[in-house]
C-alpha cells in the first residue's frame, strides 16, 4: 500500500496524507517535516508505544494515541477530540510538593472554622436524626482512601437503619432506603459535615476524587487506580458535574484532570461553587 494517499473526507479532496512504508525513525519525522503523529494500531503493546513516543519526541514530533487504558510510569494521558475521533497524548507527571503543603494547611484551618460554626446546627440535626428513625445520627462506613489505605468515613444517616451498609449509593432523593430528613441532608449536603472530622484526621482533603468503597476499588482498572494517587475529598469536580448522579468510576475524566491540574486556587473554585450549589439545593 506504499505510495498511496489518504484524502480528507470532503467535496473536492484537496488534502491528503501519503502513505510510507516504515520503519519510524528521527529522519523520517525530519524528511516529512511533521509535526504530529497519530499512533492507531491496536497490536502495539506498551514498550514499542513507548519507544516510538521517545523517538518522535526527539524531534519535536506530538504523539497521539487512539484512546485506550494505556499507563506508563511517570506520565499521564491527556486527551483530544479530532473529526470526532477520541486521542489521548502523553504528558510528563507533574510535581505538587509545594502546594500539597499548602493545601493540607488549607483543609486544617478550614476545617476547624466550619466545625465551630456548625457545631449548633449540627446538634440540631443529630437530635431530628434520632427522633424522626431509628438508629445513631452518625453513619461511618469503610472506604479506600490514599494509596488504598482503608479508612472510617463519617456522615449523617440520612437512610434508614435496616439499608444494606455497603451497596451502590441512591441515584434519586426518592430511593425508598431514605428517611424524610435524609432528603433533606442529601439535597443540601449537610449529611458530608461530619467529615470535616476526617479531613482533620487527615484521611481525607477538602477537595478531591470521592473516596470509594472497597468491593467498587477491588473492580478497579489500573486507570482508575489513578484516583488513588491523592486524598479523597468531600468534594470535588465530579460532584459539581451534570453527571454526578452516574457512577464515580465511569466519570473518570474529572478525577483525572483533577490529578494533573490540582492547585489551591482551583481547590477554593470548587468550595465556592459547592457552597453555592448546596444553598441552592442543587
Amino acid at each position: 500500500m506504499t505510495g498511496k494517499e489518504i484524502h480528507a473526507s470532503s467535496y473536492r479532496q484537496r488534502q491528503s496524507a501519503l502513505i510510507l512504508a516504515g520503519p519510524l525513525s528521527e529522519r523520517l519525522f525530519r524528511n516529512m517535516q511533521a509535526s504530529t503523529l497519530i499512533i492507531a494500531d491496536p497490536n502495539l503493546d506498551n514498550a514499542e508505544i513507548q519507544e516510538i513516543v521517545l523517538r518522535a519526541a526527539t524531534v519535536g514530533v506530538s504523539t497521539y494515541i487512539v484512546s485506550t487504558d494505556y499507563l506508563e510510569p511517570g506520565y499521564w494521558m491527556e486527551y483530544s477530540e479530532i473529526d470526532g475521533m477520541m486521542l489521548a497524548s502523553l504528558a510528563t507527571e507533574r510535581e505538587h510538593h509545594v502546594s500539597e503543603l499548602a493545601k493540607r494547611a488549607v483543609d486544617i484551618v478550614l476545617a476547624v472554622i466550619a466545625l465551630v460554626l456548625l457545631a449548633l446546627p449540627c446538634a440540631v440535626i443529630a437530635l431530628l436524626i434520632r427522633l424522626t428513625s431509628r438508629g445513631p445520627a452518625i453513619f461511618r462506613q469503610l472506604r479506600v482512601g490514599h494509596h488504598g489505605r482503608i479508612f472510617y468515613l463519617y456522615k449523617f444517616r440520612s437512610m434508614s437503619i435496616d439499608s444494606p451498609a455497603y451497596a451502590f449509593s441512591p441515584t434519586s432523593g426518592f430511593d425508598s432506603r431514605i428517611t424524610p430528613i435524609g432528603r433533606f441532608l442529601r439535597r443540601t449536603c449537610f449529611d458530608e459535615v461530619p467529615q470535616l472530622w476526617n479531613v482533620l484526621r487527615g484521611d481525607m482533603s477538602l477537595v478531591g476524587p470521592r473516596p470509594e468503597m472497597p468491593f467498587i476499588v477491588d473492580r478497579y482498572t489500573p486507570l482508575q487506580r489513578k484516583r488513588l494517587d491523592v486524598k479523597p475529598g468531600i468534594t470535588g469536580l465530579w460532584q459539581l458535574s451534570g453527571d454526578r448522579r452516574c457512577l464515580i468510576h465511569e466519570n473518570l475524566e474529572y478525577d483525572l484532570y483533577y490529578l494533573r491540574n490540582r492547585n489551591v486556587f482551583m481547590d477554593f473554585a470548587v468550595m465556592l461553587h459547592t457552597v453555592v450549589f448546596a444553598a441552592r439545593g442543587i
